[in-house]
């Protein structure tokens, strides 16, 4: 078996992996406390209009108001904040979302521009809204009859009237890896759609019957033609709701170093010493994805630092 350097992600550098309310699930059935709670006067509401959240003018932070000032529309219980030593129960404060149709206007914005300034608190909060909006928005029919389906559970669930199937939100699991060779050099592929300079760490989407491993092996044969090893560490997880998946991060060591890619998604793969990453990413001929980005932190748990620059 090939020797190998186990790194690491900086604990906390996730930027969507922070979360710090009590999502409180007992209390979605709960009609009673679910109207007390949106009726309490510290009870807090992000408002949604599609992947979109208002924001402060600074775009410093969410722009969470009272229940009285929210708008109409899909009304989603988030969770508790228990740390706040608030609330119209002892539980805590409550958080709501409301999902807005329509078009977003310039006060709201999005996670990629959101998730690196937002505290943990409304980090969590953001993601987690982001994720629903979204999963509302293509679940508005039953995919087993076609009736159209109702909101029940606090936003939760979709139940059908016609069948009676319940709709749960779902989440796409996606590996994402950063392989190094026997030289510890770091594999880096551009996908053929994106601009020259481009490069990121290899992933793709988990298939039907197939474990974590199996698809981080799959994922980067089909994409540079290398061959992962029988190491493959897990390194973290970050959600990402645009739409709809987890992203599940590795570091694996490659057997061989040829790269053959496959044309279609991966247009370029190389091996990049830390010496030649630094030296393209600081000259800005290369670029490596932004902080939001569970690949930029897979890159930088190789490198042992923190790197400048960004898409």
């Amino acid at each position: 078996m090939l020797s190998y350097v186990a790194y690491s992600i900086a604990s906390g550098s996730l930027t969507l992996s922070r979360s710090v309310l009590d999502r409180a699930a007992d209390r979605r059935r709960d009609e009673d406390w679910l109207e007390k709670a949106w009726a309490a006067p510290d009870t807090q509401v992000v408002v949604a209009v599609g992947d979109k959240l208002q924001a402060t003018a600074d775009r410093s932070a969410l722009n969470l108001v009272a229940p009285a000032e929210a708008p109409e529309g899909i009304r989603i219980f988030l969770g508790i904040d228990r740390e706040s030593g608030a609330g119209q129960t002892a539980d805590g404060r409550a958080v709501f979302a409301v999902l807005v149709a329509g078009e977003a206007d310039e006060s709201y914005a999005g996670l990629r521009e959101l998730g690196v300034v937002l505290s943990d608190r409304e980090a969590g909060i953001a993601v987690h809204v982001v994720g629903l909006a979204n999963w509302h928005a293509v679940n508005t029919h039953c995919a087993n009859c076609g009736e159209h389906t109702v909101v029940v559970e606090a936003g939760s669930v979709r139940d059908c009237p016609n069948c009676g199937i319940h709709h749960f939100p779902r989440t796409d699991p996606a590996i994402i890896v950063m392989v190094t060779d026997d030289q510890d050099r770091a594999l880096l592929g551009r996908n053929g759609a994106w601009p020259e300079g481009r490069y990121s760490t290899l992933a793709g989407f988990v298939e039907p019957g197939e474990s974590l491993e199996a698809a981080v092996r799959r994922e980067v044969l089909e994409e540079s033609g290398v061959i992962v090893g029988p190491e493959v560490l897990y390194a973290g997880s970050q959600p990402w709701p645009l739409p709809s998946s987890l992203m599940l991060g590795f570091y694996a060591k490659a057997i061989g170093t040829e790269i053959e890619v496959d044309g279609d998604e991966i247009s370029d793969a190389r091996w990049f010493s830390r010496e030649d990453l630094r030296a393209l990413v600081e000259a800005g001929t290369m670029a490596i994805p932004g902080n939001i980005s569970i690949s930029r932190r897979l890159i930088e748990g190789w490198y042992g630092e923190e790197l400048t620059g960004s898409w």
